[in-house]
Parts: structure tokens; sequence; C-alpha cells
């Protein structure tokens, strides 16, 4: 913390010096012309307070799962009012009305919270975390216009906005923040650069370090987590936008060009792993899941004698209850909440409400069961022709792989008890 500190003090008098030193030779030059405008151009300059100077702060991943995502604040560094401020649009408050139901329901309510920079680092240095400063080519003019707003922004009234992961969250505020003081600057050079990953991509490579939750995301995404991205949009994550931010040009006040990142620290190195470069690769370990468990059941199945009966119907049961429960979830997440990036999710091909149906009817009534399982491995057959199908493409073949084997053998066995039940009819 104290080399932030001392860096961005150091940053700060140099630039009241420079300031100064263009002030007094402006004003000589004014003396020996005689000119009245230029003597007037002075007065005005001198008069102006200086400038504040601004710089993207940008924090590695934390150790809980909302943490994992990384962070960023923009920092304010204000001369004329003596004070460091971190403008942070992070803040969530877990005490509020209905949280978990908002949270479900995709109605996430953040706010931008101001404080000293002093206490937004301390937070985050106890945690272990990473913290890189990068200091902003920012004329005097956009840095007072992006201070004044943040200024307002911070106010109570205007503080709370809605909350959106992927297109309205804590990074893509402090880019458009930046973004509206130079004018689209950022959006002008970032929109038009293909990003090399997808919203799945980055949402579940950066969760990955938590297995259950990583793949819970990955089942919840539908297609609309599959599409191609600008830089722009992928920034939404905090590291992405802080390397973007780097080829970022910016004209000065006299016209010329320079990069927007006028220098940059790694303050703290944090005790946390990095980010991951990747998700895991999980198709090759759910095709042979998904073979091994369906083998297994086509054995307990077709058994003879009381512990294979039991054995095959505890774990069909439990199959069924996952795949059941699982599609329920899916089908609400896309027909009664506002979280986009889990509509019209093909999932739900492979994990049907309908499976859980098959406990009920699987002995009591073998025509339905052999009728319904059939479907259910149909879809689930169905989903790789889907996923083909321009615009539908969704990056779930770890799913199908390992559930269409274990469909299809259901669907086989539910046959056979079929044929069994009808010769033991006759």
């Amino acid at each position: 913390m104290r080399r932030i500190l001392c860096f961005l003090i150091i940053v700060a008098t140099f630039s009241v010096c420079i300031g100064a030193a263009e002030t007094t030779l402006l004003s000589t030059q004014a003396a020996l012309n005689k000119s009245r405008e230029e003597v007037r151009q002075v007065t005005l300059t001198a008069d102006q307070p200086s400038a504040p100077k601004v710089a993207l702060v940008t924090y590695g991943p934390g150790r809980l799962y909302w943490e994992r995502f990384g962070h960023n604040a923009i920092i304010v560094d204000d001369p004329t009012a003596g004070e460091r401020v971190a403008y942070n649009y992070g803040v969530f408050d877990f005490n509020e009305q209905h949280f978990l139901l908002n949270f479900a329901m995709g109605h996430m309510h953040y706010s931008l919270d101001a404080e000293p920079l002093e206490a937004d680092l301390e937070t985050y240095v106890a945690e272990g975390r990473s913290v890189t400063v990068q200091m902003l080519n920012l004329t005097p003019a956009q840095a007072r216009q992006l201070a004044a707003f943040l200024a307002w922004n911070a106010q109570p009234q205007n503080a709370d906005y809605r909350y959106d992961y992927f297109v309205n969250n804590c990074s893509t505020k402090v880019r458009d923040a930046l973004n509206r003081a130079l004018d689209g600057a950022i959006e002008r050079q970032l929109a038009p650069r293909p990003a090399p990953h997808t919203y799945r991509f980055d949402a579940v490579r950066l969760i990955s370090s938590d297995f259950w939750f990583a793949l819970g995301m990955d089942m919840g995404l539908g297609p609309n987590a599959d599409g191609p991205l600008s830089l722009w949009r992928e920034s939404f994550v905090p590291m992405v936008l802080s390397r973007a931010l780097r080829d970022v040009v910016v004209r000065n006040t006299n016209g010329d060009t320079l990069p927007l990142v006028s220098g940059e620290e790694v303050v703290l190195r944090g005790r946390l792993p990095p980010e991951p470069v990747a998700p895991s690769e999980l198709r090759l370990p759910f095709l042979a899941g998904g073979v091994g468990l369906a083998a297994l059941l086509l054995w307990l199945g077709l058994g003879k004698g009381r512990l294979y009966r039991t054995s095959f119907a505890l774990l069909a049961v439990a199959w069924w209850l996952i795949c059941g429960f699982s599609g329920v979830l899916l089908a609400w997440l896309w027909g009664l909440s506002d979280h986009w990036a889990a509509w019209h999710n093909e999932n739900l091909l492979l994990l049907d409400p309908l499976c859980l149906i098959l406990p009920v009817v699987w002995w009591r009534a073998p025509r339905i069961a052999s009728c319904l399982a059939t479907l259910l491995a149909a879809a689930a057959l169905v989903s790789l022709i889907v996923r083909a199908l321009p615009g539908l493409y969704q990056s779930n073949l770890a799913f199908i792989a390992l559930t269409v084997p274990i469909h299809v053998v259901l669907a086989v066995l539910a046959w056979h008890q079929r044929s069994v039940a009808g010769i033991a009819g006759h």
C-alpha cells in the first residue's frame, strides 16, 4: 500500500511542477510580445485549478466465489482537494430485502461507492489479491469532467444501478465512465476488434477453481453466451479491460497521439493464484463417465437377483432426479428469470423435467416408461443436430457426451423390461 501511495504522490507532485513551469513560460512570452490576447489566456490558465490525476486500479481474483472474477476501480487524485478517492462500482448488500430471490430472478442491485484510496486498498491487500495501477493520459478538461461525473454518480440518489453480470457490471461501468470522458475513444478502438473468447469461456474459466460452481454455471448458460464478442464486450472482465487499455491511444490538447496508459505498476503481486487461462476440459472425462455409467446401468438392469435390481433402482432413480430437477431449474431460468444468458438453453434436451416421471412409471407401467425413455433418448440425440444449426450453437458437447449414452441405455432397458413384462403377462 505504501508503494502505491508514494507512486501517486510522486505523479501528482511532478504534474504540479510541470504545470507551474508551463504557466511561467506562457507569462514570459506574453510580456515579450505585449499581446493583450496572450496575456488574457495566461491569466485564465493561471486561474484554473490543477486538474486531477486519474488511474485505473485492477484487483486480481480473490478467494470467495464472487471474487473469482477480479475487480477494478477508478482513482481520482485531486491536488486541489488534497484527497485520493477510489470509485468502486461493485458494492452490493447481502442484507438487502429479498436478496436471494432478486439474485435468482436476475434483479441484482449494485451501487457506486466512493471512499479514500487507503481504505479501499486495505481490504484487497489484506485478502492477498494482486493490485495493478495504470496512470491514464487524460487532458485536464477530460480529467475534470470525469471527476465531476463520478462525484455526481456517487451521490446516494444516483449511486444504484441494475446489475448484469455480462453487460452492466463493475468493470463495464468503469469502462463506460472512462469512455464517456474520452468522447467514445475506447469504444471506437475496442469494438471493431474481435475478442478471442466468449462470455461462457471467460465466466467458466474464472470460476473453474470451484469445480461444482463452474459446472453449474456451464450447465446454466445457453447459446447467448457462446456468440462472438468484441474486445469492447469482453472487457466485462476487469483483467481483460486492463490489458485492452494498453493498446488504446488518445490525443492531448495539442492534437498529438499518445497511449492512454501513461504508466503501469504492479503494486502488489498478491498471495493468491492468478486467473486461470482456460476452463477445465471436460469432454473426454464426461464421455468416459457417461459410457461407464451407461455400461454399469446396462449390467445391473440385465442382471438377475435382488441385489442387481436394488442397485439398478438406486442408481437409475438418482440419475432421473438429478436430470429432472436440473431441467426444472433450466426451464425456470429461461421462462421466469431475467438471466438472458440462460435463455434457450439446449441442455433442456439432455436434462428434461420429464425425467421426474420415470421413477413413478418404470416398474408400474412399462409401456409408458418405454415410450418416455425413448422420447428422452431421442431428445438427447437431437441436441447433437440442434447445436449444428445456424444461430443455435451452444458449447455443451461435454454434457451431450455424458448424458446421451445413459439415456440411450435406459431406453433399451425400458423396452427390454416391457418385452419381459409382456411375456410374463401371457
